[in-house]
């Protein structure tokens, strides 16, 4: 698809001096802040944010808050981001400028993974503990992927995105994914994970999954693994990953069958002991979505206490009763 005259001279002028370029270079290499973007390229913080001002208005980045602190990515859709797109594949990789702006980018990016990992050492005791009572994550994942299937996804929604597991899980099957969290210390390790698969098409941010920060149905795929547990009002977060889904759009959820260890209320926040098939059916059909498949997974743990996993699948019903006339029509008399 070509570019009008005025949107080409337009993007051109506003990429083409070399502050903003340097700036568009970095952020397609994944979500950066103001605070990032200045101590890379050396120059205030006035002034980078202005830079990126222009940026914005012209539809090349995109800007979401996160508590006090304002991330940055090139914007993903629209023929003024796929021009510039166009513009970064054909700067030489060994400019000098632009290789000095990778390292210290690279610095950046590893005094973050850094920080993530502190935190989650600081809790890894906990979630060790958890872990030797849940199936094998190996026994899920060859689960999820045959659910998921090979067919692409335009547009993934992963809600308590946690430490960006299913992103990298299902980096092969999707072209844009979204993870919500709402711990700020979750989304760091999250980012970290993401920085170190090399995943730039898949960004997280914070948000409340029972209010989420987006437009309905703009998502092929929503998935929600080991969530719902922790939730008041469960039903509320499908709801609004209903809300989300694209017609025909398909719901991943993952979580604990019902089972009876108290100790996890108090000790692991736990608010909901697990969910059984008729319950789930139950909050699936009342917004919409067609239960297709269900899986449970048990803990292959000899001795002890375990907890059986189950996976659901569902689909948002509104494509096919779109289709009912046509197939109708097809019917012989």
């Amino acid at each position: 698809m070509g570019h009008s005259l005025d949107t080409l001279v337009d993007v051109l002028k506003t990429a083409g001096e070399p502050t903003r370029f340097r700036l568009l270079a970095l952020v397609a290499a994944g979500d950066l802040t103001v605070t990032d973007l200045t101590e890379i390229l050396g120059q205030s913080q006035p002034r980078i944010s202005r830079h990126l001002k222009l940026l914005a208005e012209e539809d090349l980045i995109e800007r979401y808050q996160e508590g006090a602190w304002a991330y940055f990515r090139l914007k993903r859709e629209g023929t003024a981001a796929a021009l510039v797109r166009t513009l970064l594949t054909a700067v030489s990789i060994d400019d000098p400028i632009l290789a000095r702006d990778r390292e210290r980018l690279a610095t950046v990016k590893q005094a973050r993974a850094e920080r993530a990992q502190a935190y989650f050492s600081r809790n890894a005791a906990e979630w060790d503990e958890l872990r030797r009572l849940h199936v094998s994550d190996a026994v899920v994942e060859k689960a999820l992927l045959k659910l998921v299937g090979r067919t692409p996804v335009d547009s993934l929604l992963d809600l308590g995105t946690g430490t960006g597991w299913i992103l990298q899980l299902l980096s092969d099957v999707y072209r844009r994914a979204v993870g919500i969290d709402a711990s700020r210390d979750m989304l760091s390790v999250a980012r970290a994970n993401l920085d170190k698969a090399g995943i730039v098409k898949a960004s997280v941010r914070q948000g409340d999954i029972l209010n989420l920060p987006l437009d309905g149905q703009d998502f092929d795929l929503v998935t929600i693994h080991q969530v719902l547990h922790f939730l008041d009002q469960p039903e509320r977060a499908i709801a609004e990953a209903a809300r989300i889904l694209r017609p025909g759009g398909r719901l991943l959820i993952v979580d604990l069958a019902p089972h009876n260890l108290e100790y996890l209320r108090d000790e692991h926040a736990h608010v909901r002991l697990g969910f059984s098939h008729e319950t789930m059916a139950e909050w699936l059909e009342k917004v919409g979505l067609d239960v297709q498949e269900v899986v449970d997974l048990a803990a292959d743990r000899q001795g002890g206490p375990s907890l059986t996993a189950t996976v659901w699948l569902a689909r948002d019903r509104r494509l096919l009763i779109a289709d009912a006339p046509a197939a109708k029509e097809m019917t012989p008399a």
